[in-house]
């Protein structure tokens, strides 16, 4: 079982954190890219990659994408303030995040119910979409910002923490 909260166990150890922040780092699943930066055998790199998928860690492939380059390169950033109820959050986030364009919702603690990432083609999207989230019944109001520039779009989180926090945080003891 992987750690889920302080008091859980992990299986994860250093071999592990180091394949993750390699993939991380650099964008990779290749195995013969992670033994390069790890120093891993090969052999052991694919073992770890076939544990680290079953057990929910890697969930896929994934290749990254400039979304610049493609033209979809407007990032609106929504605050969704909605009507209170019982399970509102479940209701609303599933509205929110079927939405064409929305890439992240997030429930909330504080004066905001929900903020929601959405990445779109063209200005007139973005009015499409604040429309889309105000037709939802629960939603009282919106306020929404486009992102002017990126000072930070981390992919990887594991690239937030050095190599020494995540072992003692991470790894078995």
């Amino acid at each position: 079982m992987w750690l889920h909260s302080e008091t859980d166990e992990t299986d994860m150890d250093k071999k592990d954190i180091r394949i993750l922040k390699a993939i991380a780092g650099e964008g990779t699943n290749s195995p013969d890219k992670i033994q390069d930066i790890t120093g891993i055998p090969k052999s052991t790199v694919h073992y770890r990659l076939k544990q680290l998928r079953e057990e929910g860690v890697l969930k896929n492939d994934l290749m990254e994408m400039d979304l610049s380059e493609i033209g979809v390169d407007i990032t609106l950033i929504s605050e969704v303030y909605a009507e209170f109820g019982e399970g509102y959050h479940t209701t609303v986030g599933e509205k929110l995040e079927a939405i064409e364009g929305v890439n992240q919702v997030y429930f909330t603690m504080g004066d905001t119910d929900f903020v929601v990432i959405a990445n779109v083609t063209k200005r007139a999207m973005v009015e499409s979409i604040i429309e889309d989230y105000e037709s939802i019944a629960e939603i009282e109001r919106t306020s929404s910002k486009f992102v002017i520039s990126t000072v930070k779009d981390e992919t990887y989180p594991i690239n937030d923490f050095e190599y020494e926090t995540l072992v003692d945080t991470l790894a078995e003891k």
